[in-house]
Order: C-alpha cells, then sequence, then structure tokens
C-alpha cells in the first residue's frame, strides 16, 4: 500500500460521510441490540447495569451463556471516546456467547467530561468487576476508540491488577486507533483535549504489551485509509515485541458493518475472537 500524505486530518478520520447510507448508524445497531437485549434478559441470563465505579455512566452488562461459562469476553464500544453506550451493540454478545463465554459490555465516561487515560482507568475498572463474577481466560474486543481501549489495557502500563493481568489471553482489536497522535490535528480534540504527552502514553502502538496475550488486528477492506494504516500499524510493531499476532482485512467490509461477525458463532471475527491458544 502506498501512503499518501494527509492533507486533512478531520476527513481522515470521519467514517459516515464516505459510506452509502452512513447516517443509518448508530440506530441501525440499536434497533438489534434491544431486542436482544431483552430476549436474554427474558431468559435470566442478563445482568444490566451492573456497577463497577460511582459514576453514572460506570456501569455494564453481563450476558451469561447457557451453562457454566467457559471465560469472559468484554467487548468495548467506539464513538471517539465521545458518543455511544453499553446498549448500542448488545447482540454482538450472540457469537461469543454460543461458545460457552460470557460477555461483558461496558460503558464509559465520555469526553471532554473525562480525559482518555481516565477511560482507560474506568475499562481496566470494568474488566475487574466483570472478571471477579466470571472465571476463566478473559478475551478482550472493542470497536474503533474501543479497539484502543482494549489493547491499551493489555500494555504493561495497565491499570488492571496483576491477578487480572495474569488472565489476559485473547486481545481483538477491530478497526482500532492505536496511535492517537494524529488526532492531535484533528477538529475532534477540541473534545478530547488529548495533548502530545497524553497522546504518546496512551498510544498502544507506543507502549509495551503484557507478554502473555495474543492480538488479532481486524480492519474492513473498505474502511478509511486511516483505519487500515492504524490497523496495520499494531501488528506489525507488537509482532516485533514477539507477540503473536494476525492481522485481518475483510474484503467488502466498512467502518459500521466490520463488527457485525460477531453476532455469527460461526463467523471468522467471532472465531478470532474465542479461538483458544493452542489453535493461534
Amino acid at each position: 500500500m502506498i501512503y499518501r500524505q494527509v492533507q486533512d486530518w478531520d476527513d481522515a478520520y470521519a467514517n459516515g460521510v464516505h459510506i452509502v447510507g452512513g447516517g443509518q448508524w448508530p440506530d441501525t445497531w440499536t434497533d438489534r441490540a434491544k431486542p436482544y437485549r431483552q430476549t436474554l434478559r427474558d431468559l435470566g441470563r442478563a445482568e444490566l447495569d451492573l456497577a463497577y465505579g460511582p459514576g453514572e455512566r460506570e456501569r455494564f452488562d453481563l450476558f451469561h451463556p447457557e451453562g457454566a461459562a467457559r471465560g469472559l469476553v468484554v467487548f468495548v464500544h467506539g464513538g471517539y471516546w465521545m458518543a455511544l453506550d453499553k446498549s448500542c451493540l448488545s447482540h454482538l454478545a450472540a457469537g461469543p456467547l454460543a461458545h460457552g463465554y460470557a460477555v461483558a459490555m461496558p460503558s464509559y465516561s465520555l469526553c471532554p467530561t473525562e480525559r482518555v487515560t481516565r477511560i482507560v482507568q474506568q475499562i481496566a475498572a470494568a474488566i475487574a468487576a466483570a472478571g471477579e463474577r466470571v472465571a476463566g481466560p478473559i478475551h478482550l474486543t472493542g470497536h474503533s476508540a474501543g479497539g484502543h481501549l482494549v489493547t491499551q489495557v493489555a500494555t504493561t502500563g495497565t491499570p488492571l491488577a496483576e491477578a487480572m493481568r495474569a488472565r489476559l489471553d485473547n486481545i481483538v482489536s477491530i478497526s482500532g486507533l492505536h496511535d492517537l497522535r494524529p488526532l492531535l490535528a484533528t477538529r475532534m480534540n477540541e473534545t478530547l483535549h488529548l495533548d502530545a504527552a497524553e497522546a504518546v502514553l496512551q498510544s498502544p502502538a507506543l507502549c509495551q504489551p503484557l507478554a502473555s496475550i495474543r492480538l488479532t488486528a481486524w480492519v474492513g477492506g473498505s474502511e478509511r485509509p486511516e483505519f487500515l494504516r492504524q490497523s496495520a500499524l499494531l501488528a506489525n510493531i507488537w509482532t516485533g515485541m514477539g507477540i503473536p499476532t494476525a492481522s485481518v482485512v475483510e474484503a467488502d467490509r466498512h467502518h459500521f458493518n466490520v463488527v457485525d461477525g460477531l453476532a455469527d458463532p460461526a463467523h471468522p471475527l467471532t472465531e478470532a475472537l474465542v479461538r483458544p491458544a493452542a489453535g493461534f
């Protein structure tokens, strides 16, 4: 791939305007998530709005498989740390649940109320709270800004306590943002309030990953060039740090439908997330 000099960083990170029908999201997600969440609740397999901290948005939903859980999947939503919540994508729990994993979906405080550094701390707290309820290995996945959060919490500077670090196994970053420095040149930074130091400290591509993890960097083939670059970047760098790493570009997927595979137990994205270490 030839990377051309970026002239407009706002456009480089704009998604909806470059997707036909892009304005239908996030409503398309919510329309699927709401009935799915209610179905699991009716079956007694959903615990909703569990607290992991004192803040209004420091809550997570926990969905249980049939029978004993094999482990825990934590899915973190995106929205450029400025939008969305845990309820938008509940239906994506279907794939991991079918493989016997419990699935936790946390919300977190949004910028500018909190900075990105604090949001990373909140996600660590959510993982710990869910991990106290579900035994076994912990697999993390997140979309866009959520991809950033699950990879950043899997680095050596993680706020996670040692016991939880030891349980982290597999990380799947879906269209993740792994180097925050380009965002300093965007208008959205008027809300994010990133400075140069925080952008470096909170960029997974510039941090040392935990030695025990595996990484899959997953991105849609029809995404903006910056998301393709950001995905390849982390896979490249963490491979050089000795981490078992896979890089997947899913054809004909854009930034909003690239997550859909998680709703399908047989989809390669779900399989990449739940795959045991021996099959990596």
